[in-house]
């Protein structure tokens, strides 16, 4: 298994604000330097890079730039996030968009992987219907994200139709993209982290590396929280996955990269 990062510890997550009155420009963001973020990521010692959709957006107009980041560092562009309502029929086709031109830029910039969270819960309550149309518009990305050569799993998240683990059981058979399980945001949805691992092995594609703490509520660095991370290893072994570990930190109060080395310094203790 190969150890990567998500950016997003470096100026945590946004939406580009163009997004409020054009769905097909809401790309997620995070307001830190990209070029900080891979150098720091490199001089811990991990090998990938994770980058949200809007980040790869501010380089479609200077490649190079991007390019010679990443090749400087030794980082590869693993994996991109993306996602979308998935719910909502006028606007669907606009997400779609969106969604297309992050698959674009993920071929273009060598990544390997497009990973979407998403399905809005509606103000009026979820319906059943809702799953069904986030399944539906998940085929669809898994479409797009073939189309560019990409493999796409679906990340369960918080603030979604998909947090509990009630939830993604009734999402897993309306589709056939892959899955990403998020440790920390399924933990906090309910689950056991290595059980549903273990429920799903054939789905999984990508993996995020999280850790949690319930009370009072905070996504921690690896190691410092209360999940059990040698038994969700041992679930991801099991299942026969053997690829990136994305390693990811919604946020952190300290310096991002002192929580990236954290978290390394503790994969490499228990791998």
């Amino acid at each position: 298994m190969k150890l990567g990062y998500c950016s997003i510890t470096w100026g945590g997550v946004v939406g580009h604000p163009q997004g409020v009155t054009s769905v097909k420009d809401l790309f997620y963001m995070t307001h830190g330097s990209m070029k900080d973020a891979v150098r720091d990521i490199a001089s811990v010692g991990y090998e990938g890079v994770e980058m949200f959709d809007g980040n790869l957006a501010e380089y479609a107009d200077k490649p190079e730039e991007l390019k010679d980041i990443l090749g400087g560092s030794g980082v590869a562009l693993t994996s991109v996030y993306t996602g979308a309502n998935f719910i909502y029929a006028d606007i669907l086709p606009d997400e779609l968009h969106r969604i297309h031109r992050a698959a674009e830029l993920a071929a273009d910039f060598g990544a390997e992987r497009l990973v979407v969270g998403g399905g809005a819960r509606r103000a009026a309550g979820t319906t059943e219907e809702d799953y069904h149309r986030l399944g539906t518009a998940l085929d669809r990305v898994m479409d797009i994200a073939e189309s560019f050569g990409l493999s796409a799993s679906y990340h369960p998240h918080l603030t979604t139709i998909v947090e509990s683990p009630d939830e993604l059981d009734k999402l897993m058979p309306l589709t056939r993209i892959g899955f990403c399980p998020d440790t920390a945001h399924l933990a906090a949805g309910g689950a056991d982290p290595a059980a549903v691992i273990r429920k799903y092995p054939d789905r999984i594609r990508h993996v995020h590396l999280k850790d949690l703490r319930r009370d009072p509520f905070a996504f921690l660095p690896l190691g410092q929280g209360e999940l059990d991370f040698p038994d969700i290893l041992a679930a991801i072994r099991e299942s026969g996955y053997d690829s990136w570990l994305m390693v990811e930190l919604d946020g952190y109060d300290g310096d991002p990269r002192e929580a990236a080395e954290i978290s390394k310094k503790y994969l490499e203790k228990i791998l």
